[in-house]
């Protein structure tokens, strides 16, 4: 962490044309680009966001977010008889897909770089027929966006307290809507310099409703930008990289790294960061702990009334995520180390139903989790995954080191296994049949000639 005092800005030549190098790539992005690799990626990608915005349908910051605000329009809204506009079903349908905590996660941007992409691809495509393949570009020139403009200002943008889903997240929705529209350059660049002065989020509203509205407002933004782009609307051509201009003013105590930037000559963020596709619905920071305590747990044979002591050793990391040691309820409870740890030792699966508000106060996960000791190590790097577990019973000391949790570039969960995942989060919304149908166009998007459909439930 830095100093309240005035960071040292960077070189204002290397800052120059940041906004219309990211429009030109965007406008000239193909997918003949990408690899198979990258092509196949992203439509994981769609299958594990698509699944979690159906699950995160029915809960309560979506329902209340349709209730209060969706107007009606033509944009179907996933497992509901009724409609909304293109702003409202990104909207929607990004505050869905974060409800649960569950959407896939990107160190390349510090944040969760799909959800807010995927509902602005998606209710775009409601307007204007959108192919799988133009899906598959937009979701990469979003990405791409997203990680270039971190590579600027992170870790120190994360650190002073900003919500990176939100606040790039915005230009990732801003810069996938450009695409799906085919914006020319220009356009493009009006889009970007737009969201600038749309792009918010703090993670002071971590473990409340508004944490998930983030993640709407950034899908609704994207939208609005560029469809005002695409009509003639403009913006400052330096409200991104100018002097005070967003990146200026979001990056912490650091100087902007305009020289950690990549060339854009191609894609390069799946290759280089991939996406780590979450087992747990729950803050990413979690995972390894929940992990290697369900390692212990499992492996041990441990009962929950058997544990005495837990002792729990992380990266400085999650300490500025996870701020409730003892939660109230389910939204809290996504960002407790001490719950979710505790959960991991006492529950066969950590899923949805773990973080109900009427689940919360279980009796077993209690017991365990009144004895979970959270120590930081500042020596660790401030994103290091790497946990060290002890767990202490009356029958004996077990220890563990994980390193990455499940769901990693280097450990990715298999195509069986995110079906799996998409069968449980769907199921909870949709028929049976309607969930196989889902899957099987989110699985083959590249060859979907209208993206429309599978929102829409048509074949």
């Amino acid at each position: 962490m830095g100093t309240d005092t005035e960071p040292q800005r960077g070189d204002p030549d290397a800052a120059s044309g940041t906004t219309d190098r990211l429009a030109t790539f965007i406008e000239s992005l193909s997918f003949d680009d990408l690899t198979d690799e990258d092509i196949r990626e992203v439509e994981r990608a769609f299958i594990d966001t698509c699944g979690v915005i159906i699950s995160g349908m029915d809960e309560p910051p979506t329902t209340i977010a349709m209730e209060t605000l969706a107007e009606p329009g033509s944009v179907p809204l996933w497992g509901q008889d009724r409609g909304t506009t293109t702003t409202g079903g990104a909207f929607v349908h990004g505050i869905a897909g974060h409800a649960q905590d569950y959407d896939d996660v990107s160190w390349g941007m510090s944040g969760h770089p799909s959800v807010t992409m995927i509902p602005a691809i998606l209710a775009l495509a409601s307007d204007d027929a959108c192919s799988g393949k133009h899906a598959i570009e937009a979701y990469v020139a979003g990405l791409e966006v997203q990680c270039y403009l971190s590579a600027a200002i992170n870790p120190s943008h994360y650190e002073r307290g900003w919500h990176s889903t939100a606040t790039l997240g915005t230009f990732g929705a801003a810069a996938a809507a450009a695409k799906t529209l085919d914006l020319d350059a220009d356009e493009t660049s009006h889009a970007l310099n737009a969201a600038a002065s749309m792009a918010a989020g703090l993670k002071q509203n971590f473990g409340t409703m508004t944490k998930p509205m983030h993640v709407g407002q950034a899908a609704r933004s994207g939208v609005t930008a560029a469809r005002l782009a695409s009509g003639g609307f403009t913006a400052a051509a330096d409200a991104v990289d100018g002097d005070r201009g967003f990146l200026e003013l979001y990056s912490g105590d650091e100087a902007v790294s305009y020289g950690d930037l990549p060339d854009l000559e191609r894609p390069t963020a799946l290759s280089k960061y991939g996406l780590n596709v979450k087992k747990y619905p729950c803050c990413y920071y979690t995972h390894t702990s929940i992990y290697a305590a369900e390692r212990i747990a499992e492996e041990n044979d441990i009962a929950p009334q058997e544990i005495e002591s837990v002792r729990v050793v992380t990266s400085p990391g999650p300490a500025d995520a996870l701020h409730y040691p003892d939660p109230d309820t389910g939204l809290e409870g996504k960002f407790s180390l001490e719950y979710t740890v505790a959960s991991g030792i006492a529950r066969p699966h950590v899923g949805v139903e773990a973080f109900e508000d009427q689940n919360i106060d279980d009796s077993d996960v209690q017991y365990v989790r009144e004895r979970v000791e959270w120590i930081v190590d500042d020596s660790l790097d401030y994103n290091d995954t790497t946990v060290e577990i002890r767990v202490e019973t009356a029958g004996g000391t077990y220890e563990r080191v994980q390193d990455i949790p499940p769901g990693t570039p280097t450990n990715p969960l298999s195509d069986e296994a995110l079906g799996e995942k998409f069968r449980r989060c769907a199921g909870r919304v949709l028929d049976n049949e309607a969930v196989t149908r889902t899957l099987d166009q989110l699985d083959s998007l590249r060859t979907i000639d209208d993206v429309e459909s599978i929102v829409s439930g048509e074949n």
